[in-house]
């Protein structure tokens, strides 16, 4: 339920809302503008707790449906050339993938962004120096001649505090069928949804068009998340 909706309108402190929803289900899955909120209701509940997206931090389901994805498409994930094209800063969705690739032996990034919205620091911090490129680009095109899989985010007008800011930068990278043409014979694009103007609708009809799959294979993950922690056996 929305924040408005429950008794955190009144006044109720997180932890208290956390106890008190407990008492009413067997996991809790929370999505929150806070960064951040997910770990602390994790601290606070005895139940199980779903992190399905905590402000601009992380996204892990979709990571995982992510994951699923890029193995079924092109048979493995290890060793692939990922782009990431977009708003890098404050997508959680690609700073969840980025970490879980670099653990799965991905080491070849291409990261498309704005200046103001290029990936942190952070997220490529790792404990093997020279394991990892990470290539900071404007140039889109050489994204789509190169990787495997062209992973698009929208420019997310909620996470500008300066709307002046937004309309600056909200149409940097727009990709086309005519783009594609350039790109591996198996190169896939994909994206968290909902899009805004980032990819054509022409592209939905070429071969190279992952996301609408990736958006059923989340149900699948989903249920499959959900049922492990309900003990069942899968």
């Amino acid at each position: 339920a929305e924040q408005s909706a429950t008794s955190v309108s009144k006044g109720e402190s997180f932890t208290d809302t956390i106890h008190t929803v407990e008492n009413y289900s067997d996991i809790l899955v929370i999505r929150h503008p806070g960064e951040g909120t997910a770990r602390l209701a994790a601290k606070e509940s005895h139940l199980p707790v779903l992190n399905a997206g905590d402000g601009s931090n992380q996204h892990p389901s979709q990571t995982l449906l992510d994951l699923y994805t890029i193995q079924k498409d092109l048979g493995k994930i290890e060793g692939i050339k990922m782009a990431f094209i977009g708003d890098l800063k404050y997508s959680r969705t690609v700073h969840s993938l980025i970490r879980a690739l670099m653990k799965l032996n991905v080491t070849d990034f291409t990261l498309v962004a704005p200046e103001s919205l290029r990936l942190q620091k952070y997220f490529m911090s790792n404990d093997e120096p020279g394991k990892y490129q990470f290539k900071e680009t404007d140039d889109i095109e050489e994204a789509i001649k190169n990787c495997d899989v062209l992973y698009m985010t929208r420019i997310q007008r909620e996470r500008f505090p300066d709307l002046v800011e937004y309309e600056k930068v909200k149409d940097s990278y727009v990709l086309t069928a005519s783009m594609l043409k350039e790109a591996k014979e198996h190169a896939r694009v994909l994206h968290p949804l909902p899009r805004v103007r980032e990819i054509a609708y022409d592209v939905d009809k070429t071969k190279h068009a992952g996301y609408f799959p990736q958006m059923k294979n989340g149900v699948i993950i989903r249920q499959a998340i959900l049922l492990k922690h309900l003990g069942v056996q899968l």
